[in-house]
Parts: structure tokens; C-alpha cells; sequence
């Protein structure tokens, strides 16, 4: 008598998890959306609400710092309440605050709103996360991480455009209250579709100091990488950085005292493969979203374009992370995550290396062409390398890795963009403001994204 074994890609996707799918990716589009859909709005709202520019800039700051400090509570939220209803509550708090920012009668209340829209959208995208990879297990990881990988490919496409349709057609007010009824079906889903929850344990306590010293200093980092990149406030920024990196140091400390306390534990780190997938995901968020900040400078610097059509230059790059997407995950789960992330990578250098041979005066086709590139690279390395971080890990430890991965990406991603625009203005300061200073700081993501290619190495092969 023989027994047949269940290959992992005849199990993808079962009515489960395809359940699960469908509830979380419409939530955490949205959430994701919102982080640049307000990016093309800025001057619009100064004038509306009779305010300076300096100010409604917090109307994005306050955002991705409330994203960022909520981010700390993921796993404790999953274990006392489950991930379900930390799930629906996050998302009913996101839909509130889209409703409020949209009956906004200042910046101040605008503000304010959209940090509570901010403590509601930090939760989002790590707790599905979690569902997603507890429901899949290490043999269909690629594809889960895949499929949670695709609003973050979207953002950047749909964001600017979104918000550039609504600014021409409708009051300012729709950018927010648009969230409402996608909100609205991705409760009923969530509520219909996510199984109950029986991973949870009511007994935990909240780590209520390394609260205190985490988030405030994961928001520190975050404010002062972006008053470096924004060019201002050099006391505020080296405050924030060197306050940031204190209490965060403290937090280590204290988590490896105390790990049955602690948020999350940092041991962790002692896993091979978890380790050097977060320092790939660092080292790639630093370089691949320095490159976004540069492309639609250098091309409004150079070819004349609009914000918007500056905007659009990026969207080969999500066009091309769709594509490749499943594809990465398939691959991960057949062979391991080694060969399409470091794939992936490579692909992404030889679309930074063509950037850096484009002349922008002649066109913008060969940037699309080249950015491209970069997003082909993209769609295979960030799912495998996100599913590689999980693979070895106990499914007790997928809270806490999920915290410690998207802290790793938030503070790459603000270190990118601060890193880039600084490294722009020194040459621009020193070799004029032409071509070459943006061709040089293209150099230095094209570096940094090589130094990912060290970390995939040291990744397991299955």
C-alpha cells in the first residue's frame, strides 16, 4: 500500500487561508494607501486651512509617527487578545480616524485625527502578518508573504494618483473619507471570514516600561531621520536620533534581562536565518527607498516634469514588483528563499547601475525602463526574503518577529530617505546643482543595496 504525499503547492491557498486572504489584504491596502496619498496634497491643504506649510506637514509626520509607535504592542496585543479581535479593533480605530480627518475644521484637529488614524493603521499590516503566517505554516510562507507584500507595492503606484484625482474633481475632505467604505466591507469580511481566536492568553500583562522606552524611541528615530532629510532643525534632529537611540539601547538591555517581560524578545536575533533576514530588509529598505526620493527629483529637476508625472515615474516600479511576485513565492517555497532574493537583488542593482547611464534630458522612457528593472527585483526579493525571516521560527515566536521585522523596515525606510537627501545636498553643495549630484547619490543606493547582497548570503537555503 502506498501513501501519497501533499506537495506544498497543491496545499496553497486551501478555503482557510484564502478566507484569511481576502479579510486582511483590503485592510491593509488601505492603510498602506493612506501613507502617500496625502503626499501630493500639501500646498492644497496649507491654503484650505489657512496654515503654513511647516505645519500641515505634521498632518503626514504626526501619521508615520503614530504608525511607528504603535508598532511596539503587535505581539503583546495578539497573545492577550487574539489576532482577530486586535485585527477588527485596529480597523474600526483606522475607519474612525478616516471619518474624523474628513470633518477636520482645522490643522490642529486634522493633525490629531490623523494620529489616532496612524495608532489604528500601525497594528494592521503586522497582525495579518501573523494570521497569515501562523494559518500557512514554513511549507507556503513565500506565497503568504507575497500576497501580504502587494500593498506595499501598490502604495507608491496608486497613492500619488489617487490623491491627484481627488484634488482635481472633489474637496480635499474625500482623500480621508474615501477610506470609509472600503473600511467599512473590510470589517464585514474580517468579521465573517477570520476563524475565532485560539491563540491567545488573557493572563498576559502589557510590558507597560518597555513600552515607555521603545515606542517613544522608535518615534525619536523616525522624527529625527526625517528632520535630516527635510534639510531643518540639525538640534532637533541630532536630539531625537541620540534620545532615539538611547532609550531603544535601553530596551535591548532590559529585553535581555528580563525576555519573559519584555515586548518581544531580542534573543530572536540569535536565529540564524530570522537575523540576517531583518539586516536584508534594512539594508534594502535604506537603498531602494532612497532611490523612490531621488527618481522624482531628478526627474522634475531635469526633464521638466509635474509633481504628479514625477509621481508616476515609480509606478514601473510596483508594475513590476506585481509581476514577479508570485513568482518569488512559489520559488521560495520550492527551492528556499536564497536564490530569488538574492535574484531579486541583483536585478535591483542592474536597474540602479542603468539609472545612473540615463540622461532624463532626452526622455523619461529609459527611467521607466530602468525603474522597471528595479521593481522586477523587488517583487522577488522583498516576499522571499520576508517569508525567509519565519521559516525557522516556532509559531509562539511569529508575534514577536513580526514586531522586531517591521521596526527594522520602518527605520530603514526613514534612514533611506534621510540618508539620500543628505548625501544629495552635500554634492550639491559641492559639485553644483547638476546631473552629477543626483547621478552620485544614485551610486550611493546602488552601494547599500550591493551590502544586502552579505546578509542573503548568510540565509539557510531551506
Amino acid at each position: 500500500m502506498t501513501t501519497s504525499q501533499t506537495r506544498p503547492d497543491d496545499t496553497a491557498f486551501d478555503p482557510a487561508l484564502r478566507r484569511i486572504a481576502v479579510a486582511v489584504v483590503l485592510g491593509t491596502i488601505m492603510t498602506v494607501l493612506d501613507a502617500t496619498i496625502v503626499n501630493v496634497a500639501m500646498n492644497v491643504l496649507g491654503r484650505e486651512l489657512g496654515t503654513s506649510l511647516s505645519t500641515v506637514q505634521w498632518v503626514i509626520t504626526g501619521y508615520t509617527l503614530a504608525l511607528s509607535m504603535t508598532i511596539p504592542v503587535t505581539g503583546w496585543a495578539v497573545e492577550r487578545f487574539g489576532a482577530k479581535a486586535t485585527w477588527i479593533t485596529s480597523l474600526a480605530l483606522f475607519l474612525t480616524g478616516s471619518a474624523l480627518c474628513g470633518m477636520a475644521w482645522s490643522a490642529g484637529s486634522l493633525i490629531a485625527f490623523r494620529v489616532l488614524q496612524g495608532i489604528g493603521g500601525g497594528l494592521l499590516i503586522p497582525v495579518a502578518q501573523v494570521m497569515l503566517a501562523r494559518a500557512a505554516g514554513p511549507e507556503r510562507m513565500g506565497r503568504v508573504m507575497a500576497l501580504v507584500s502587494v500593498p506595499a507595492m501598490l502604495a507608491p503606484v496608486l497613492g500619488p494618483v489617487v490623491g491627484g484625482l481627488i484634488l482635481d474633481r472633489l474637496p480635499w475632505q474625500w482623500m480621508f473619507l474615501i477610506n470609509v467604505p472600503f473600511c467599512a466591507v473590510a470589517l464585514v469580511l474580517a468579521v465573517r471570514l477570520l476563524p475565532r481566536d485560539g491563540e491567545h492568553r488573557p493572563e498576559s500583562r502589557l510590558d507597560a516600561f518597555g513600552l515607555a522606552l521603545l515606542s517613544p524611541g522608535l518615534a525619536a528615530l523616525i522624527y529625527g531621520l526625517s528632520q535630516v532629510g527635510e534639510g531643518t532643525g540639525g538640534t532637533q534632529a541630532l536630539a531625537g536620533l541620540l534620545g532615539g537611540a538611547l532609550l531603544v539601547a535601553a530596551f535591548t538591555v532590559r529585553s535581555l534581562r528580563a525576555p519573559g517581560r519584555a515586548l518581544f524578545d531580542v534573543r530572536l536575533f540569535g536565529d540564524r536565518a530570522f537575523a540576517a533576514s531583518v539586516a536584508t530588509l534594512f539594508l534594502y529598505s535604506v537603498s531602494v527607498f532612497g532611490l523612490m526620493l531621488l527618481i522624482p527629483l531628478y526627474s522634475q529637476a531635469f526633464s521638466g516634469a509635474s509633481a504628479l508625472e514625477a509621481g508616476l515615474l515609480v509606478a514601473p516600479m510596483g508594475v513590476g514588483a506585481i509581476v514577479t511576485m508570485p513568482i518569488a513565492g512559489r520559488l521560495t517555497d520550492r527551492i528556499g528563499p536564497l536564490f530569488p532574493g538574492g535574484t531579486g537583488i541583483l536585478l535591483v542593482l542592474a536597474g540602479v547601475f542603468a539609472c545612473t547611464q540615463v540622461d532624463v534630458t532626452a526622455g523619461t522612457a529609459p527611467l521607466a525602463a530602468a525603474i522597471l528593472l528595479v521593481g522586477l527585483g523587488h517583487g522577488l526579493t522583498t516576499p522571499s526574503i520576508m517569508a525567509a525571516a519565519y521559516r525557522t521560527l516556532p509559531g509562539t515566536s511569529i508575534p514577536g518577529a513580526t514586531t522586531a521585522s517591521q521596526i527594522s523596515v520602518r527605520v530603514g525606510t526613514a534612514l533611506g530617505a534621510a540618508l539620500i537627501a543628505v548625501v544629495l545636498q552635500s554634492l550639491t553643495r559641492s559639485d553644483g546643482p547638476g546631473a552629477g549630484a543626483y547621478t552620485g547619490s544614485l551610486w550611493w543606493t546602488f552601494a547599500i543595496a550591493g551590502t544586502a547582497l552579505v546578509p542573503v548570503l548568510l540565509i539557510p537555503r531551506r
